[in-house]
């Protein structure tokens, strides 16, 4: 039972309650429909979703970077158990980056996807550290599979090395 909770039922609903949030850069309408497909996967296999363009907005200027961030990070960041990040793209966004790297602090898992190029023919611009803190799924059906270990409660394993 849940502290302070008369209804002994309640934790059923705490184990199987899983929030995942979506990474990746926001400012092109391909941008933004790679992270809405990857809301929509997460959502298919029952997965809750933060997208923070969705569910904040965006900054139209540097006078909304505190409330943005607040938003992104502090409340964003609220029951998270995994990080899905959107890698496509020359280089990973700024923002990006720094979300992974919180979440890794955080021990939060992460996953990326990078249907563009391989992450071994992208390596110059993902960095070793990316490529060695979590698996990176080459599609969309790829991502699934990870998907389903990890809320199978199995551990997500690199895939794109032999």
């Amino acid at each position: 039972m849940i502290k302070g909770d008369s209804n002994p039922y309640n934790f059923l609903i705490l184990a199987y309650f899983m929030k995942v949030y979506i990474a990746g850069k926001i400012w092109t309408d391909e941008e933004r429909e790679i992270l809405e497909k990857i809301d929509a996967l997460c959502k298919k296999l029952g997965l809750e979703t933060f997208l923070p363009h969705r569910d904040v907005g965006f900054a139209k200027s540097i006078n909304d970077a505190e409330k943005i961030f607040k938003a992104d990070i502090t409340e964003g960041f609220k029951d998270i158990k995994l990080v899905i990040a959107s890698l496509n793209g020359l280089h990973v966004g700024a923002g990006t980056a720094w979300e992974l790297g919180y979440a890794y602090a955080l021990g939060i898992p992460a996953a990326g996807i990078k249907t563009d190029e391989s992450p071994e023919e992208g390596f110059e611009y993902l960095s070793s550290i990316l490529i060695a803190s979590m698996p990176i799924a080459r599609s969309f059906r790829e991502l699934e599979k990870m998907l389903k270990r990890f809320k199978d409660k199995k551990l997500l394993q690199k895939t794109h090395t032999s």
